[in-house]
């Protein structure tokens, strides 16, 4: 005769308490790394991406995103390129020159961010600099790879300055602003929240910084993007639009409490400011992200003969090796998350 050996029963509490654990393992298990450049440091601007980590965005659609920071605006698109880098955030107009030139390398814009670029010359009123004009005879701080100083050529053209006549300077990116407020050059090139900020917090006068912002004068361009690897993007879409869906919930957290934003950004940066990096960010809100176009059509997309005009623009200035690009060629829109989802609020 067998004797069985009684069934022990966990108590309820332990048995929840265990299958939570398990949950929680298996959905660790099931994150998905995603490696990102960002074009520059931790600063303002680049909240809404490290919003998106703090706020457990990425996390919640099972992305593990890990954020790193470049030295410009092309850096990130060279990461991406290699494959270094899953994904990243760079110019877009640097982005149609770079696929130009290498054409085995279709990376592609996936997602707007600065619908209005922030490039900029920036100048000081008591050295002469008020207008575009206002350049020739003068000397020109510019960083070789600075994603404004590549619209150089648009900028003189559009607004008819003789480029001979304004010598440039091939300055350091940490030099740049010094060497403006030093009062070694006149002018520089940057984008306008950081080469202003950066001025202003050097203890230039308010009053003396003049900010040609290029989109003022000409320049009709789109900015910053997220870009994509393409094999990654082939391999893993549903993780592309898994990472705009909640990079579009960081925007929106990020507007809705910028001063509550920045903090994320702070605890990144142990040199910086909140005063300085929250100016720094709603100045980027104000001027470059949530702009009218934004407004009417939602965060992330592009409006198609727009683009088509930005890339005629930068046809004026650079000779194409290959066919001159079309905007569905350059912008991949098919990862962004529904329209009614990026909508402004």
């Amino acid at each position: 005769m067998s004797v069985l050996t009684p069934v022990r029963r966990l108590p309820a509490a332990l048995l929840l308490a265990a299958t939570a654990t398990a949950f929680a393992s298996g959905a660790a298990l099931a994150q998905t790394s995603v490696k990102f450049s960002l074009d520059w440091k931790f600063e303002g601007p680049a909240a809404p991406f490290v919003v998106a980590i703090d706020k457990g965005y990425f996390k919640a659609e099972g992305l593990d995103v890990t954020i790193d920071t470049a030295g410009g605006s092309l850096e990130p698109i060279n990461r991406v390129a290699s494959g270094t880098y899953n994904m990243g955030f760079g110019d877009i107009n640097s982005l149609i020159k770079f696929r130009d030139a290498n054409p085995g390398t279709p990376i592609k814009a996936v997602f707007m961010f600065y619908n209005k670029p922030p490039f900029a010359i920036v100048g000081r009123k008591s050295r002469g600099i008020s207008k575009p004009k206002d350049l020739e005879g003068k000397k020109l701080g510019a960083p070789a790879p600075d994603g404004a100083y590549a619209q150089w050529p648009i900028f003189t053209q559009a607004n008819g300055i003789d480029a001979s006549k304004v010598t440039i300077e091939n300055v350091g990116f940490p030099v740049r602003e010094p060497m403006l407020a030093a009062g070694q050059v006149d002018a520089i090139t940057g984008f306008s929240f950081s080469s202003f900020i950066n001025l202003k917090d050097k203890g230039v006068p308010v009053d003396d910084i003049s900010v040609l912002l290029m989109a003022d004068y000409g320049v009709n361009l789109y900015g910053n993007v997220v870009i994509v690897n393409p094999k990654f993007a082939a391999d893993n879409p549903e993780v592309v639009k898994k990472f705009l869906s909640a990079l579009v919930k960081g925007i929106k957290e990020t507007v809705k409490s910028p001063s509550t934003a920045v903090d994320s950004v702070l605890k990144r940066n142990d040199i910086a400011k909140k005063d300085v990096e929250l100016e720094r960010l709603n100045m980027a809100l104000r001027d470059n992200i949530v702009t009218p176009e934004v407004k009417a059509n939602g965060y992330g997309g592009i409006v198609n003969s727009r683009m088509a005009s930005a890339i005629d623009q930068i046809a004026l200035t650079y000779k194409f090796k290959g066919d001159k690009p079309k905007p569905e060629d350059i912008f991949d829109a098919s990862f962004l998350p529904p329209a009614a989802d990026r909508k402004f609020e």
